[in-house]
Formats: C-alpha cells, sequence, structure tokens
C-alpha cells in the first residue's frame, strides 16, 4: 500500500510517499508559501528518487496545495497513494492512538481546535478537503500527543483546582511523541530488545522545539513539554519552564493582552531572547568560540540552554530507574557532537560515559556513542517522523496485528507516590 503522509503547517505542506509495509520512500516534497501572496511566488519542491523538480503555482489554501501535490504523483501510476496519512499536533485526552477518519472524528478533531489553534485547524481544513476529493480513499490521523497517553495521572496532573481544570481539559499532554516513539522503536531494534523492554530517555532536540521524554518498557511516562509546547527545555524561541507569577506580571505590563504575552513567550523568548541576534544554538556555539563582543552573551546562553537538558536529563534517569539507553534525536542532538557531550559530561555515576572520539568523528546513523564500559548506551538516531506516521497509518488500517486503536495495558509507568511510599516505609 502506498501511503502519502502530510505533515501540514500554517504556510507549509510537506509529503512523503511511502510503500508499505517495505517502509519504502517513493516520492516526497515540500509545498510552500501556502495562503495569501508572498514576496516570493508560492512553489513545490518535489522529488522522486534523487531527481529534484520544482513547480511555480499559486496555492491559496492547503487544499489547493493538495490538488498540486496530486496532480505530480498522477503523472506516475507507480505513485498513486491508496491511503492518507496526517500529522495532527493535538489530540488532547480524545485521541490515544492513530485512527481512522470518519465523521465521528472529524466532530472531536473540530472540538480540539482551541487547543492547538495555530496547527490543528489547518491540518483538519486539510483532512476535510482530502476527504471531498476523495472519498475513496482512507484517511488516518497520527497525533504527536498519542505516544503520552501512557503518562500517568499523577504525572500529567497540574495541582489546580479540580473542577476548573476538569472543565477545561487543563493538563500535561506532551508533543513530539511521534518522533520520540519512532526513536525507542529503533533503539529497541539496535540493542535487540523488544520496545516492550526498552527503558530510555530520548533527548529530540531540534533547532526550533525540543523536548526530553521519560520511557518505561517502551511506554512515554513523562514529558518536558506540557500542556502545550511552550513547557520545558529552553528553545529556540520558547521560554520552557517559569514561574507563572513572570506571565501574570507580563500580562500586567501588556495591559491585559495575553496574544502579547504569548507573543513574547513563544516568539521572543528561548535563545533568540538570551542571545539577541540568533534563536539557533548552533549560531550560538560558533559564537563563543570567537574573540567577538557577542562571546560572552553566547556563552552564558550555552549555559542557560544546557543546564536546563541536563537537569530534566538527570531527573529522568531517576524516573525511569535502571535505563538502557540515553537517545540524541532531531536536528541538534544529531548534527552537534558539542551540545552531546555537554550534556553527558560528568554524569559518570548516573552510568553515561561518552566515548570522546567516536562522538566527534562524523559517521552514518544510527550511531552509538558510549563508551565500552558505559553501563547505560549513549545512541545517536537520526528521526523520521514521516516513517513513523506511515507506521502508525498501515496499522490503523489493519496492516499490524498489534494495533486496534486501543492502547495496551501499561507494563510499568514509573512508581506511583502511594507506591513508594509504601516501599520506603
Amino acid at each position: 500500500m502506498n501511503v502519502l503522509v502530510f505533515n501540514c503547517g500554517s504556510s507549509s505542506l510537506k509529503y512523503r510517499l511511502i510503500e508499505m509495509p517495505s517502509e519504502r520512500e517513493l516520492a516526497g516534497g515540500e509545498a510552500q508559501r501556502v495562503g495569501p501572496p508572498t514576496a516570493e511566488p508560492a512553489r513545490i519542491v518535489h522529488h522522486v528518487g534523487k531527481a529534484e523538480s520544482v513547480h511555480v503555482v499559486p496555492m491559496s489554501s492547503h487544499a489547493i496545495a493538495f490538488d498540486e501535490v496530486m496532480k505530480r504523483l498522477r503523472q506516475d501510476a507507480r505513485l498513486i497513494p491508496q491511503a492518507l496519512a496526517h500529522r495532527v499536533v493535538h489530540g488532547g485526552a480524545l485521541f490515544r492512538d492513530a485512527v481512522r477518519i470518519d465523521d465521528a472524528v472529524m466532530k472531536q478533531l473540530e472540538s480540539l481546535r482551541a487547543l492547538a489553534p495555530l496547527h490543528n485547524p489547518p491540518a483538519t481544513a486539510l483532512i476535510e478537503a482530502c476527504r471531498q476529493r476523495h472519498p475513496e480513499m482512507p484517511e488516518v490521523a497520527v497525533f504527536d500527543t498519542a505516544y503520552h497517553a501512557t503518562i500517568p495521572e499523577f504525572a500529567y496532573t497540574y495541582p489546580l483546582p479540580r473542577a476548573m481544570a476538569t472543565q477545561l481539559g487543563i493538563r500535561k499532554y506532551g508533543f513530539h511523541g511521534t518522533s520520540h516513539r519512532y526513536v525507542a522503536e529503533e533503539a529497541a531494534k539496535l540493542l535487540g530488545k523488544d520496545l516492550s523492554s526498552l527503558s530510555a530517555v530520548s533527548c529530540h532536540l531540534g533547532s526550533g522545539g525540543a523536548s526530553l521524554c521519560a520511557i518505561v518498557n517502551g511506554e512515554s511516562v513523562d514529558n518536558t513539554m506540557g500542556f502545550s509546547p511552550l513547557q520545558g527545555l529552553v528553545m529556540s524561541t520558547r521560554s520552557g519552564d517559569l514561574d507563572p507569577a513572570v506571565a501574570m506580571n507580563l500580562l500586567t505590563l501588556n495591559q491585559g493582552d495575553p496574544d502579547g504575552v504569548e507573543a513574547v513567550l513563544n516568539k521572543r523568548s528561548g535563545v533568540l531572547g538570551l542571545y539577541g541576534v540568533s534563536g539557533d544554538i548552533r549560531d550560538v556555539i560558533a559564537a563563543a568560540r570567537q574573540s567577538s563582543g557577542n562571546a560572552a552573551r553566547a556563552a552564558q546562553t550555552i549555559g542557560v540552554y544546557l543546564w536546563r537538558i541536563r537537569k530534566y536529563l538527570g531527573a529522568y534517569l531517576a524516573v525511569v530507574g535502571k535505563a538502557d539507553a540515553v537517545i540524541f534525536t532531531d536536528t541538534i542532538g544529531e548534527t552537534v557532537p558539542y551540545v552531546r557531550a555537554a550534556v553527558c559530561a560528568g554524569l559518570d555515576d548516573l552510568g553515561l560515559h561518552v566515548d570522546a572520539a567516536r562522538n566527534r568523528t562524523p559517521a552514518a546513523l544510527p550511531l552509538d556513542i558510549a563508551a565500552a564500559d558505559s553501563p547505560v548506551r549513549v545512541l545517536v538516531i537520526a528521526t523520521n517522523e514521516e516513517l513513523a506516521i506511515a507506521r502508525r497509518a498501515w496499522a490503523a488500517l489493519g496492516g499490524a496485528a498489534d494495533q486496534s486503536g486501543e492502547v495496551a495495558p501499561s507494563r510499568g509507568r514509573g512508581e506511583a507516590p502511594a507506591e513508594l511510599l509504601r516501599r520506603t516505609a
């Protein structure tokens, strides 16, 4: 079956055509500058194998972008999709795994728009457009939050008035779940283990967003992101963890304008806010190595960025218990040896021994950069969210025997506080 995977952004539409179950990528590309006209024309960058072509076409909506993508694929009978799979950022508490889309699911998706107002609406609009154009083609929604559906109640609950939190759906949901699940599956293969027996900490360190995930018996038990992707690590432009009083103070300074506060915390903070010149930590590392006027500020920014990762890594190693591996993935995790070394430095007592030469020597991924005597393996694995989405869609359509739309009972999610009390009494 050819599964066409869509990753819908606010003004872009990334796509990959993947043959399942062989997992062979047949074609892919990106529709860019979707929506109102911009300084440069809208275009589709399309590739089949190593051959790439650029098509300048007006695309005022994601529905039209979908039509243009299908035109390119229909030029070769071998590239006709038999199913569509959509990345949806937020599944709330409604969706615990990938789901085949029908009218009832569409109503549920509409009810979740407020939880991710920038991401869910364009994805939902694209799904509806695809259904209208190709009602005969099965569609599957794959949620970034679904892998974190196994986070236990004591870990996802915020200490707010219970009735208020329940009514408003305020709790930790976690994000980057598609990536965390994929690298966990790949790590289990590398280590020769069943996923159900893997315990690890996954470090998804992107050039934009970033999060850590604590994994016990193959399941997510905690994620540094929370009700929204704003919580947790210092990211490119997101602040990560803050005292809530800071947000209230900012709200007062902005004369009660929540949009202004949201813009500060999501778009003007993080690495960009600290360094002031760039939000890419790679630029900051380069500046810190030079004797420029920004070197001191760059060094301070790096210190804040790394401190937050190390703090959460230590906490999650405690949550996981006996970890099999720490996994680094996404742009920074995969390509910046300095960050991997600095994050793991001095954590020998926690079982992390990095082989410095192996870490800094370029090599094909996946790669184990741990020293031979390291109790915990340190793995660098290239994430592939499109393939991960295709896997979940294939399973949801009956292509894999282990998926029925339900989450299997947990085989261990960390010890609940009551269990800890009984054990230490």
